[in-house]
């Protein structure tokens, strides 16, 4: 459904061209300071700008409507809501009719006979990750030993930053779009968290990471890579001080080994795209070209290392509650 985890518990609410849309954190530990400002920076990391990203800008100021008092968490139920002002529905009108290619228009028009807010991909919109960077925020404070980082790897296949300008440049002149791949490490983590089989630390990380639109796959230390090597190249040789390496990226038997958890999440080319592409049209009964409208990412990679970091975050936060 729309929420996630068991102690520290995320629920989403909203749609991309809808008044407001946040998220709401239950099992929130009381006495954790806590003010709009602490949202500021992780939120200015999502937001676009950058070229390859999409021209639509927001404010995006986080409004605290219950679960704090006098700058410090409550213990009750924390709600945070963003605005949505820069919207221009008119440009998903022809979806309707038409769905995007590799989006959900066709699907959400399925589960939900017609009914769901086709606006800017309604609540399948990747701008719902706005409240799970905010809830990303409140879950670093719980995990406040642990340090989070991820950044953008490679992009459209091309693991050389220098060149990603003219990769961005070239696909946005042809009205097309690109992939990429987030590398996330967690440091700081203490052995023992997690659980044998369904509530292993993979599985739960891959659980909320595979929640953000647009992921296609997850990998964990070597990753696939250790299905072509030997045992004795892939197995992390023990010290006193923990692994010698890391080729399980910090968990063994699905529990944290105190090595950093290191993985990595590859995303789809953004679906929305000019360039043309036939689909079906259910007004007319056939199969006709699309040319999408709307302001949309050529690289929506580039804006998720902070939401691959929140959801680790929101992860580990809800371990180190049980």
């Amino acid at each position: 459904m729309n929420s996630f985890g068991t102690h520290f518990r995320v629920s989403i609410f909203g749609e991309s061209h809808g008044p407001q849309l946040g998220v709401v954190l239950d099992g929130v530990p009381a006495g954790l300071p806590l003010c709009e400002e602490d949202f500021l920076e992780d939120i200015a990391r999502r937001a676009p700008g950058a070229p390859g990203t999409t021209p639509r800008k927001e404010s995006d100021l986080p409004h605290l409507l219950s679960g704090v008092y006098e700058g410090h968490t409550t213990g009750a139920p924390l709600t945070i809501v963003f605005d949505n002002a820069n919207t221009r529905s008119g440009d998903y009108s022809q979806f309707a009719a038409q769905p995007r290619p590799g989006h959900a228009d066709y699907t959400a028009n399925a589960k939900f006979d017609g009914f769901q807010d086709p606006r800017g991909g309604g609540h399948f919109s990747g701008r719902l990750t706005i409240g799970i960077v905010a809830a990303g925020v409140v879950a670093k404070k719980i995990a406040a030993a642990a340090r989070f980082s991820a950044r953008v790897i490679s992009i459209g296949g091309c693991t050389e930053p220098e060149r990603w300008p003219e990769l961005l440049a070239a696909v946005q002149q042809e009205g097309d779009s690109l992939g990429g791949i987030v590398e996330c490490r967690v440091e700081g983590l203490r052995p023992g968290l997690g659980e044998p089989f369904w509530d292993s630390v993979e599985a739960l990380v891959s659980h909320a990471v595979f929640s953000i639109p647009g992921v296609r796959g997850i990998e964990f230390g070597d990753g696939f890579a250790a299905s072509a090597m030997k045992g004795s190249e892939h197995n992390d040789t023990f010290t006193a001080e923990g692994p010698a390496k890391n080729g399980a990226g910090g968990v063994n038997g699905g529990i944290t080994n105190g090595a950093p958890l290191v993985f990595r999440v590859a995303f789809k080319p953004t679906s929305t795209i000019r360039k043309e592409q036939l689909t079906y049209n259910f007004t007319s009964g056939r199969q006709e070209s699309l040319c999408a409208k709307g302001r949309h990412d050529a690289c929506f990679c580039l804006r998720c290392p902070v939401i691959v970091e929140a959801m680790a975050a929101i992860v580990t936060a809800d371990l180190l509650l049980r």
